[in-house]
């Protein structure tokens, strides 16, 4: 079975008590920690911002996974790292010089990452996908949680996957965006490898779970074994 990675949103979570669920999706057999980052400019909402990292780090040892919905991006970077980001992602559009700010990322000890929205080309990659970490492709238009997956983001995987596998480097694939129980495994089989799901895994606690989530992550995974 491949290496996947299931990254559970924080953006669906119960923000009274947002260090225990950070701490239960982990227990519960999750790997990376989702922080979406949206600005009411870039995105038509407003979420969390580098003070939350800060809050969370202390909570967990699993990766703090930061997809930036913000314009411009190069502002903010420094502030997530220091707050103990490890992976941050950005939107070419949002950035005027999209290798700088593949730089200053890496320069803040950084992984770095592009994502691509529903309509945005790949060509980007042309000149970029050699020093990048991970690439997002964003099945869903970005600024809202649960919303349903949009399956033209499949073929853009298969691209993705083919491009990732030629270079031979070693870059996590992730998708963002509608992913559930019943289609993971399908999305799996597009080429992603990383899975973000916010309302999929988060509506599905149970109180009956000594983790609260383990259950719906246990069913995700027995998905995944089945590509």
């Amino acid at each position: 079975m491949a290496n996947y990675r299931i990254a559970p949103s924080i953006l669906s979570a119960n923000f009274a008590k947002l260090g225990e669920e950070v701490s239960a999706v982990i227990n519960s057999g999750a790997d990376f920690i989702h922080f979406d980052v949206m600005d009411n400019h870039y995105v038509p909402n407003l979420t969390i911002g580098p003070l939350v990292c800060e809050a969370i780090r202390p909570v967990t040892d699993a990766i703090i996974d930061v997809h930036l919905m913000v314009e411009p991006v190069d502002r903010i970077v420094p502030d997530f790292a220091k707050a103990g980001a490890n992976i941050i992602s950005f939107h070419p559009e949002a950035t005027r010089h999209i290798d700088r700010t593949i730089g200053l990322i890496k320069e803040q000890g950084c992984m770095a990452g592009l994502v691509f929205n529903p309509a945005t080309p790949l060509n980007y990659l042309d000149h970029v996908l050699d020093k990048l970490d991970l690439v997002l492709i964003m099945s869903v238009n970005p600024g809202f949680g649960g919303q349903k997956f949009i399956p033209e983001a499949l073929p853009k995987l298969r691209e993705v996957r083919k491009r990732i596998d030629e270079s031979g480097r070693n870059i996590l694939l992730e998708i963002d965006g509608g992913v559930k129980v019943d289609n993971i495994a399908e999305i799996a089989r597009a080429g992603a490898d990383t899975f973000v799901a916010g309302s999929a895994i988060y509506s599905a606690g149970k109180d009956s779970d000594p983790h609260r989530y383990d259950t719906i992550v246990s069913a995700l995974r027995a998905e995944l074994k089945k590509v």
